[in-house]
């Protein structure tokens, strides 16, 4: 079902809130921004706090379709934007030159026609949806060429792009776009001029009770609550990759298979796993520092 865009900041938090997103106020106002100003959201932040859900929960939240980007390495027109079905338009020219067709522009222009053109993730961004314009998330930018990110900016700032043999093809109603980024290497300013822009950091100790609570609500309160503490103690140690949202809520989700209602070193120790994904930081927290700091916890 369509559903109209949120009339306020508390409004988008709430509606945010009712798909599972805890989102504090400064990321709701950004959000808000973003759909009330028709501009692309650019979303950086390390992996896992939530950026790629955000889309997801827009989709949801406003009864959109998502379309989904996601970007890599040599990642090229072709397969972000469009290409032509070689194989048909070989198979055209074939069945004209047995049919005896001598009309050349007539066959060019068919050729070269919505027929035979396949649609890639931001064409179909472009594209009139009754279910209203769909949400396009530009997943890990970072992970393209700058070449690539030249590309995007003609979509991001006009909503349109342009196909050499077939034309230019307009958004009638632009798309909610959001863009998100690990920073493994900066955005340039020009991409960045055509966006709002906003930080997501890891949460509070009171905002990942929050998002556990309504992701994971099968967990006793108690592990939920000794779950938090630990990750948000994690993240204070000098490790090479510090847990995230995600993690946590993996862990979460592994411990109540396991039938945990309270943490201990051992259990700890055997899931690390499933929180760190490095060697070199699970060998640094094995042992008495799971125990000391399940005793800090504690305490507090």
């Amino acid at each position: 079902m369509i559903r109209a865009v949120p009339a306020s900041i508390d409004d988008t938090q709430s509606m945010l809130l009712n798909t599972g997103y805890v989102a504090d106020r400064s990321l709701a106002t950004v959000v808000y921004l973003a759909l009330k100003m028709g501009r692309p959201l650019l979303l950086e932040g390390e992996a896992g706090v939530g950026k790629t859900e955000i889309a997801k929960s827009l989709s949801s939240m406003l009864g959109r379709k998502l379309i989904r980007m996601q970007c890599y390495e040599g990642l090229d027109v072709a397969s972000a934007v469009y290409e032509w079905n070689y194989a048909g338009q070989m198979m055209a020219i074939r069945l004209a030159e047995v049919e005896g067709a001598t009309d050349r522009a007539r066959l060019e222009s068919d050729l070269f026609s919505a027929r035979y053109l396949i649609k890639r993730p931001l064409l179909q961004a472009l594209e009139p949806d009754p279910q209203g314009p769909p949400v396009l998330l530009i997943d890990e930018l970072d992970r393209t060429d700058e070449a690539f990110e030249a590309f995007l900016l003609e979509i991001l700032s006009d909503y349109q792009v342009s196909v050499p043999e077939f034309g230019t093809v307009k958004a009638e109603h632009p798309p909610i776009v959001i863009v998100t980024s690990n920073r493994t290497r900066e955005i340039h300013d020009a991409l960045k001029r055509r966006c709002l822009y906003h930080w997501v950091d890891y949460p509070d100790a009171e905002r990942e009770l929050a998002i556990l609570r309504a992701k994971a609500p099968q967990a006793p309160e108690l592990l939920t609550k000794q779950i938090v503490g630990f990750v948000q103690a994690l993240r204070k140690q000098d490790l090479f990759k510090v847990p995230g949202v995600a993690e946590a809520l993996d862990w979460a989700s592994a411990l109540v298979e396991l039938d945990a209602v309270a943490l201990d070193p051992k259990l700890v120790s055997d899931t690390l796993g499933v929180l760190l994904k490095y060697q070199d930081d699970i060998q640094k927290m094995q042992g008495s520092d799971i125990a000391k700091m399940l005793s800090e916890i504690g305490k507090g």
